[in-house]
């Protein structure tokens, strides 16, 4: 007996999973079952790191694509499980998605996707669910990529059988297609949200120039005149160190600039600012032409950030539907306000699986009380931006009809006159709204309207 005992100990091997996909498997817990999120706690795990580039680009891919096309992997793994896949343990679920990343979405021979994705469920799961992981991925890998999808062509219902393939929630999927209304831009735009983004950067005017930027290697971007896409780590940069410069996608910076071309008068006020990426653009403008800006953010933590990068600009730290408490009125407000985010989910993957239609139901109510509240404040003839990171028609075209119709002294402005000459494809019933499939941006919207008296 005893030596019976001694054999088995003899032949059991400790897990020796790989740094990177160990780090990769526990980044995607964190956002999938602690509600992390992706894009702040992976640059802070790859700077705590001792990985060398090749691992960092192996976990970036790792995290972001497995969290971007869980759904499409979920598909799969349900039709192996034993059991039903909702009712199998997190960890599993997790670890098994992390495979058949490898196995579908990356030029890793089966073999080696199989055996460190089991090394790493033999260290975080144990030994008895790194079995069934075992058997789960081996199952995936006795079909071809082309035998698990070919069957998706019988479906007959465009959102189920284009939500399986890209990825999507349905109701994402039946959202776009209200708004596009044609199959073939639906399935343009969803493809558009699983390529991942270039870093773009941002020049602050007085502090930096688009020149500068291009300069250092980064190429202009098309529509704004101060961007540059920069195919590097953006934090390694001097002028984004010091804070001369920024990193803010395009489709952002479009926003900013054109509501600061619309917008007139002495008092600017961003009134949701979140982590500042449009309030630093807005407050540099500002200052250049001699205008006074504010920055409101309801969250102490993101006012900081904001101080950070508004350049000495006010900022105040409070909720924006009681801006009317600092007994102030503003010539231009902009109200870029918490949404479903449905606009950037090549940025943030996970953001896909966390919304719900309950939630849209909430951030409507929240943008209309913001957009009462600025109207509260904003001074005759004074313009009003209403933004989204949202394409969805309750979060955008919804809201400014329901301005127009519950406030008769507000009228929309005609946004094309401030639309750059090259854009073209992204005016919706009078307002902006751009489309990462056409235009390479996040699809953001922007609606401008005056304050009559």
């Amino acid at each position: 007996m005893q030596l019976l005992v001694e054999a088995r100990r003899n032949t059991f091997k400790a897990p020796k999973p790989e740094a990177s996909r160990l780090l990769a498997f526990d980044l995607i817990s964190e956002v999938n079952r602690n509600e992390g999120y992706s894009n702040l706690l992976l640059p802070q795990s790859l700077s705590a790191s001792q990985l060398d580039e090749r691992d960092r680009n192996l976990v970036t891919e790792l995290v972001y694509g497995t969290l971007r096309m869980q759904g499409k992997h979920d598909w799969v793994l349900a039709q192996i499980s034993d059991r039903p896949w909702s009712e199998v343990d997190a960890g599993i679920v997790d670890v098994a998605r992390l495979g058949v990343h490898q196995i579908h979405e990356m030029r890793i021979p089966d073999h080696a996707a199989v055996a460190s994705t089991v090394e790493v469920a033999r260290k975080r799961l144990g030994e008895s669910k790194a079995s069934f992981v075992n058997a789960l991925l081996r199952g995936v890998t006795r079909k071809s990529f082309q035998e698990w999808f070919s069957p998706l062509a019988d479906i007959k219902d465009p959102v189920t059988r284009l939500s399986i393939h890209y990825s999507h929630p349905e109701w994402i999927v039946s959202a776009y297609f209200d708004l596009l209304k044609d199959w073939k831009e639906v399935e343009a735009t969803l493809m558009s949200n699983n390529i991942p983004a270039i870093p773009t950067l941002v020049a602050w005017p007085g502090f930096s120039t688009q020149e500068q930027l291009i300069e250092i290697g980064a190429e202009a971007t098309r529509y704004s005149p101060y961007g540059a896409q920069w195919k590097g780590n953006p934090g390694e940069l001097e002028l984004v160190r010091h804070r001369l410069a920024g990193v803010q996608d395009e489709g952002s910076q479009l926003v900013a600039s054109i509501f600061a071309a619309a917008a007139q008068g002495q008092s600017w006020l961003d009134l949701c600012a979140g982590p500042g990426g449009k309030a630093a653009l807005l407050s540099s403008i500002a200052t250049s032409r001699g205008i006074n800006f504010t920055a409101n953010e309801i969250s102490t933590p993101r006012s900081e950030l904001v101080k950070r990068v508004v350049h000495g600009a006010r900022v105040w730290t409070g909720d924006g539907r009681h801006i009317d408490a600092h007994g102030e009125t503003f010539d231009a407000i902009l109200v870029d306000a918490p949404c479903t985010g449905l606009g950037a989910l090549r940025r943030r993957p996970e953001v896909r699986w966390r919304r719900t239609l309950q939630d849209l139901r909430v951030l409507t109510q929240l943008q209309r009380e913001l957009i009462s509240a600025a109207i509260g404040v904003l001074a005759t003839d004074g313009i009003l931006g209403y933004a989204t990171c949202s394409p969805h028609f309750a979060e955008t075209t919804v809201q400014v009809n329901d301005i127009l119709k519950n406030y008769p002294g507000m009228e929309l402005v005609n946004i094309e006159q401030y639309i750059p000459v090259p854009l073209e494809g992204c005016i919706r019933a009078g307002a902006l709204s751009l489309w990462t499939h056409r235009h390479g941006t996040d699809s953001m919207y922007l609606a401008l309207l005056k304050k009559r008296s």
